[in-house]
């Protein structure tokens, strides 16, 4: 808490002058790009890796980046809220799934689930069995990654697939008002990867492939041609 109470402290000093420029217009409303989905793991911070401000993405964090699928909502109810206010409300045009590398919930998942001792969790992390019966039926992204980080990879697919059972996003996407994209950020090396649908990788966005992902981008239909939708 000291920590955090300085880190306020600084804020007001030396940077709330300049954000009130960009918070004031805020105050009367929101309208961010994207939303995106990220998992709670306080080493992944998506506003600092894509250098966005405020108002420009519409974050929900959650252990393991999950969705449960569309009418499960024993546990699920504030991703689903959290789907249909981004979609119906706040129109945004992207969704974007973010797993990482060393996550916890995908270690769990590979230790196995009914070693968990707390029952939330547990219960929570079921959500991702369907993407650790992919890896264990020998599905394989990158097969240089630990099986944790290949899974948290696949993980990230399973989650879009849940996504996509949803009713609005169904509709979005088939109007073509709406894509939604897959995401992994590496810890170690802080490299942030796409998922390339067309060849089934997740690539590093560099310099290079950025330009590439924007060259493609088509604007009539939102989405791009690396989107999985």
């Amino acid at each position: 808490m000291k920590k955090l109470i300085r880190g306020i402290v600084e804020f007001r000093r030396n940077v709330q002058d300049s954000y009130r420029k960009s918070f004031g217009p805020l105050a009367r409303g929101q309208a961010p790009d994207a939303l995106l989905i990220a998992c709670s793991d306080s080493r992944v911070v998506p506003n600092v890796f894509a250098s966005t401000n405020p108002g420009d993405l519409f974050v929900s964090r959650n252990i393991g980046n999950i969705v449960p699928p569309h009418g499960v909502f024993m546990g699920g109810d504030s991703e689903a809220a959290i789907i249909e206010f981004s979609v119906l409300r706040l129109n945004v045009l992207d969704i974007i799934v973010c797993g990482h590398s060393e996550c916890g919930a995908m270690q769990a998942l590979i230790n196995g689930r009914k070693n968990i001792e707390t029952p939330a969790l547990k219960n929570w992390l079921r959500h991702g069995d369907p993407a650790l019966d992919l890896l264990n039926s020998g599905v394989v992204l990158d097969s240089s990654l630990e099986k944790h980080n290949q899974l948290s990879q696949i993980n990230v697919l399973t989650q879009i697939e849940h996504i996509k059972t949803y009713p609005i996003v169904k509709r979005r996407i088939k109007e073509g008002r709406l894509a939604i994209h897959g995401w992994w950020f590496d810890i170690a090396e802080a490299d942030v990867y796409y998922y390339d649908e067309a060849i089934r990788k997740f690539i590093m966005i560099n310099e290079a492939e950025a330009e590439n992902i924007l060259n493609n981008f088509d604007m009539n239909n939102t989405g791009c041609v690396n989107c999985y939708s």
